[in-house]
């Protein structure tokens, strides 16, 4: 058949169409390859030394002892559904997660969790700061994934968030040789314009030449927690500029629940992770930020999962006093555990912890969710594989080219927090070496090869 689009008449067109595509592919690179952790734990900067993690682990694990000694108890504490061997396999993972490996990832806080302490104070634990960061480097006690969140660059708060920062990272470097902890980042709160996230990275990359890093090593998370950082005074959608200012750094971003909801006039009763302007503000973070690689993070419940009565030196708690701390646990993990599964199905795969005994809620919702649809998954994830992607009707699900990466994708976050075996992985009939590659048309390419 006689064909009549010659290379001269496209030449033109496809010339524009190439920049445009690989404009598209230098804006949109696709998911990150490492490892997403799946919460972030908050902790206040005047509390932090380089054993804090494995401490605050040690509570998580006497908290579970205490208020949920059996998976029986857990099950029904958090409303976890399934039946006994499905609620002892969770029990059993999450007590095995709380002992080996319990905070994924860590943020030293010098804004909420710190608040508005006198200028020697804070540049006191600056620098103290970076020490025991260095320490744990030194001593191998950091989580895989630690950073700091400084203050806003507010007018009124930007000196000392430059001041603190400034402190924190040269006493670091100076006494960890010049390096940083794997993972490391800097979280910037409470963004209302770019000039905001421009003045910022302006100041590490200061930092980094004189410090003698590569420019640019040190990556960044944006704090979405006011309105102006979801729609700009313009009224557009204001994150691409916010990572547009940011020149390649942005690692993440974190959503703020209780400032957001405030900034809506929420009162306080409702500012609540499950509001609907919650779930608006998630959307639309979603929405601007898919294929960028910038990791999505919810934010945090803070219902705690604390008992109102301590004993006094010597003394003993009332049986009384021990039900009313046994039902204040049980309600602060119920309401986290639904917070934390509401995130996952809306595909935030991570989110925001603030106090130890909020880990157990957070391990049984995260692994309960990925257990629970495991088995689909793999015979799903197995069939799409053996027909080498071509769409697939297995019972009523219709998979097409789009599902495998998803599927794999479901495996990866499993298997890297403990939620799943390597045993459960490799029954769906791909081997670590090719989730490990974490591309699931590479691993196509390279079966047909």
């Amino acid at each position: 058949m006689r064909t009549v689009i010659r290379p001269e008449h496209s030449r033109d067109l496809l010339a524009r169409l190439a920049e445009a595509n690989q404009k598209f592919a230098a804006m949109y690179p696709g998911d990150r390859l490492d490892r997403q952790p799946v919460h972030t734990v908050y902790g206040g900067a005047q509390l932090f030394t380089a054993d804090t993690t494995r401490k605050l682990g040690a509570v998580a694990v006497r908290t579970l002892e205490e208020y949920a000694p059996d998976a029986a108890t857990l099950a029904r504490a958090v409303g976890l559904e399934g039946d006994s061997a499905f609620q002892r396999t969770v029990y059993e993972r999450v007590r095995a997660k709380l002992e080996h490996d319990p905070i994924e990832d860590f943020r030293i806080d010098f804004e909420d969790g710190y608040g508005f302490r006198p200028d020697a104070e804070e540049d006191h634990d600056a620098v103290r700061n970076g020490e025991e960061v260095a320490r744990g480097m030194q001593e191998q006690l950091l989580p895989g994934a630690i950073g700091i969140r400084i203050k806003p660059y507010t007018e009124e708060l930007h000196l000392r968030s430059i001041r603190t920062l400034d402190l924190f990272l040269s006493t670091l470097l100076a006494q960890s040789g010049g390096k940083l902890p794997s993972n490391f980042c800097v979280t910037l709160p409470k963004i209302t314009s770019p000039a905001q996230v421009e003045a910022f990275v302006g100041m590490l990359a200061i930092i980094e030449r004189e410090h003698g890093l590569v420019a640019g090593s040190i990556p960044i998370e944006l704090m979405v927690e006011t309105t102006l950082s979801i729609f700009d005074a313009e009224r557009r959608v204001a994150l691409p500029a916010l990572i547009a200012a940011a020149g390649g750094r942005v690692r993440g971003a974190h959503f703020g629940t209780y400032d957001y909801t405030a900034n809506c006039n929420i009162t306080a009763r409702h500012q609540q992770p499950q509001h609907p302007a919650c779930d608006f503000a998630r959307h639309v973070m979603q929405v601007s930020l898919a294929g960028t690689g910038v990791t999505l993070s919810d934010g945090a419940t803070t219902v705690m999962p604390v008992g109102p009565h301590r004993a006094a030196a010597g003394q003993s708690l009332t049986s009384k006093q021990l039900d009313e701390n046994r039902r204040a646990v049980h309600h602060g993990w119920r309401v986290h555990f639904d917070d934390v599964r509401s995130s996952l199905r809306h595909a935030y795969y991570q989110g925001w912890d603030l106090n130890p005994a909020q880990l157990p809620s957070r391990y049984a919702a995260v692994f309960s969710f990925f257990l629970e649809s495991r088995a689909e998954a793999a015979a799903r994830l197995r069939a799409f594989v053996d027909k080498a992607a071509q769409a697939t009707l297995l019972g009523q699900v219709f998979d097409d080219a789009a599902t495998g990466q998803g599927l794999l994708n479901f495996f990866l976050r499993g298997l890297s927090c403990g939620a799943i075996t390597e045993d459960e992985a490799l029954a769906t009939g791909v081997t670590l070496e090719e989730f490990h590659g974490r591309s699931f048309v590479k691993m196509l390419k390279g079966r047909d090869a």
